[in-house]
């Protein structure tokens, strides 16, 4: 019989069996010694797979069940070779470079579901026994004895830690245009929440954006509300510091008093106190890689033809 249940969802997560995630802190770069080992930090969601004797389950991070949303992570976990088990990683898909493509993920969600996939980096328990305890190598070990021999095509990977210092896999994530590197003490236990025995170190990207309406800030600079286009919408992306000068300020101020409109883009209004702007002033932003909506951001100036 199909280890894949076919019980009613959503399920309670406590009721089975679901552990709040240890999760990292961030920090400017990754940590320096041989206490610690490093792995690619991947731009997906958080996902915790619980497996039992006649069922499997998918859990995002706050434990909502997302079983339905990963058919192939649940077709894999349930053909491994355990009684039980709690997998922590991340589900994601891979653009053609194997690299890990968050826009791709959000799309697939709604349609293209067999192509997520997981990278799991911790196993919490297996075969009845509670493993959060012993050191993080030893429950890696596990792990990736319980993944090995698979092939590319199965829908669990092992996420491996980089041979080398977290300065040079950082250097390298970050030219290859990667979200960052996760860094974890190597004789650390899981424990819940947030944990200094786990940072996250994340690059910088540039994308463009839609301009939708800028705030006055309390030291009477201007804060750009920002939307980026998906599925022919526009979709709100978050906030950038405006700190233009010279021309280019001139520039994107002219544009502003230009497109200025009364109401904001139908369906996105992220302020009661903004000056709203129609669709048309296009701007370079720099942010944090890997956040829901742009973190730490700024305008590096107004895009080509803009």
């Amino acid at each position: 019989m199909s280890r894949v249940s076919t019980l009613a969802r959503p399920l309670e997560p406590a009721s089975f069996g679901f552990i709040a995630p240890q999760l990292p802190t961030l920090v400017a770069e990754p940590p320096a010694g041989e206490d610690w080992i490093h792995e690619i930090k991947h731009d997906g969601y958080r996902t915790q797979v619980i497996i039992t004797p006649d069922d499997v389950r998918a859990f995002t991070r706050n434990g909502h069940d997302w079983t339905d949303r990963y058919p192939r992570i649940v077709d894999a976990a349930a053909a491994l070779d355990c009684g039980s088990a709690v997998i922590d990683g991340e589900a994601i898909v891979q653009n053609e470079r194997g690299a890990s493509d968050f826009k791709a993920l959000r799309t697939a969600l709604h349609g293209r579901s067999s192509r997520i996939v997981m990278f799991a980096f911790d196993l919490l328990r297996l075969d009845g026994e509670d493993l959060r305890s012993r050191p993080l190598v030893e429950r890696r070990a596990l792990l990736k004895a319980l993944l090995a021999g698979r092939e590319m095509t199965f829908g669990m990977h092992f996420s491996e830690a980089y041979d080398g210092s977290g300065a040079e896999l950082f250097s390298a994530v970050d030219r290859l245009g990667l979200e960052g590197v996760v860094s974890k003490r190597a004789d650390s236990r899981y424990r819940s929440g947030r944990s200094d025995a786990w940072l996250k170190a994340k690059c910088y990207g540039e994308a463009t954006f839609q301009v939708i309406g800028v705030e006055k800030t309390s030291s009477g600079g201007l804060t750009a509300l920002l939307a980026d286009e998906d599925d022919g919408a526009l979709h709100f992306a978050g906030r950038a510091v405006v700190n233009l000068d010279g021309p280019e300020a001139d520039r994107f101020k002219d544009r502003l008093a230009r497109l200025a409109v009364s109401r904001p883009v139908p369906g996105l209004k992220p302020s009661s106190k903004a000056q709203w702007v129609k669709p048309g002033l296009a701007v370079r932003v720099r942010f944090l890689k890997g956040e829901e909506t742009l973190r730490h951001a700024s305008l590096l100036g107004l895009a080509p033809g803009a």
